[in-house]
């Protein structure tokens, strides 16, 4: 029996797939067929399809966006936030994303550990140091943080992409704390 199957997905019933609304079972399929695995964060969630569903919409506006920050880059911040808010499911999923996004296998770790200290650039340490005041302290946002970001490139639309990430994420990390939502075991080798 693998390590996978000796504990449960999530601490709330995971409906079966076949009892799912079309589109959420259609998506969940999809992403099988892709990943070759079903992220349990789908499972969780489909407990409830309307959030289900909303949840994806906002996910997918963020993180799929055509925009000045990488793919890669949108992970860092989802990584970094969701370590300092010890989401272990999203720091596991999403670090095998910015592995696999950035073609770099230390990255993820780096970027969880301490952002700080890993081989990223000054731009994006900036964006990131951003990215955790908007995770642990958004009520100090100021204009100051704005000019920071301009400094190093960003724009108005960058930063709202930054803000909206960090803010979407804490929820996130928030629900899967909540949920006690387990990481999937193929997430630990990918990008490696």
């Amino acid at each position: 029996m693998s390590a996978q199957s000796e504990f449960p997905v999530g601490r709330f019933p995971v409906p079966d797939l076949k009892d799912l609304p079309d589109d959420i079972r259609d998506r969940i399929l999809a992403v099988q067929e892709k990943s070759g695995f079903v992220p349990n964060v789908f499972l969780v969630l489909a407990h409830r399809p309307d959030e289900f569903r909303a949840f994806f919409a906002y996910h997918d506006a963020l993180m799929e966006k055509p925009g000045n920050l990488t793919k890669a880059e949108r992970e860092m911040i989802v990584v970094a936030t969701s370590a300092r808010n010890e989401c272990q499911y999203c720091v596991i999923a999403h670090g095998a994303i910015l592995r696999i996004r950035a073609k770099n296998p230390l990255i993820a770790d780096q970027v969880a550990t301490n952002y700080r200290k890993a081989d990223i650039t000054p731009r994006q340490k900036a964006m990131l140091d951003f990215a955790m005041k908007v995770s642990m302290s958004a009520q100090q946002v100021g204009e100051a943080d704005f000019e920071i970001l301009k400094s190093h490139g960003f724009d108005e639309e960058d930063i709202w992409d930054i803000a909206g990430i960090s803010a979407f994420f804490g929820m996130s990390n928030r629900m899967a704390n909540v949920t006690s939502m387990r990481p999937n075991d193929a997430f630990y080798n990918l990008g490696r």
